[in-house]
């Protein structure tokens, strides 16, 4: 069942992209629909694996810049770009380098924030964002960033436990704010490490 919503996501944010494509052929300065086609990339990013992840990322952060062009007062898209630097540097092995993308992180979420003061799910982004350095370490300690960058084992456990993991924290996601990303370097990363995290210790 939830492989098969997966590919009914998997399904919805292609049609969304190509959809956003067309939009923007016709129209490159509407920021809604340059928006929507960051924030569906970033979606899609989580689909991909290693480089694909990145560029995926990259091309979203590339869109949601260019809609603040258009509108600097988006909060929308300030708070998805926020979300698209932490998925950066979540990429990202060296703690001092992922360390700027979280900065710059934090930086898009308060100015969401500015924006919209009573926006609940910008104050929680901009909470989170401050606990993430801590992850990031916890993630590649494990290992569990290099699993991901080289495309992971081809265990087929392992497959299903990304497939559940992105499949809950999806559910997760649509419940608070429809199809856009809720901080995918916190949520999603929290689940995979929690899926993939080693058998404990022995009781002492």
């Amino acid at each position: 069942m939830e492989m098969s919503n997966d590919f009914d996501r998997l399904l919805f944010f292609e049609h969304t992209r190509r959809t956003a494509e067309a939009i923007y052929a016709k129209n490159p300065h509407d920021a809604e629909n340059l928006t929507k086609w960051g924030g569906v990339l970033l979606e899609l990013s989580q689909f991909q694996n290693g480089p694909e992840s990145k560029q995926m990322v990259q091309d979203a952060i590339d869109k949601l810049e260019k809609a603040l062009v258009v509108d600097p007062r988006k909060h929308d898209a300030l708070w998805c770009l926020g979300n698209a630097y932490t998925s950066s540097a979540f990429l990202i092995p060296e703690l001092e380098e992922a360390k700027v993308y979280f900065d710059k992180a934090a930086q898009y979420f308060e100015q969401a924030v500015e924006l919209e003061p009573t926006n609940e799910l910008y104050q929680k982004s901009l909470e989170v964002t401050s606990k993430a350095p801590g992850l990031h370490v916890e993630i590649h300690k494990h290992g569990l960033g290099e699993q991901v960058m080289a495309g992971g084992p081809s265990s087929s456990s392992t497959s299903t436990k990304q497939s559940t993991k992105k499949s809950k924290s999806s559910d997760l996601k649509y419940d608070i704010f429809g199809w856009i990303i809720l901080a995918v370097g916190i949520v999603a990363w929290v689940g995979f490490a929690k899926s993939n995290m080693p058998p404990p210790p022995p009781p002492r």
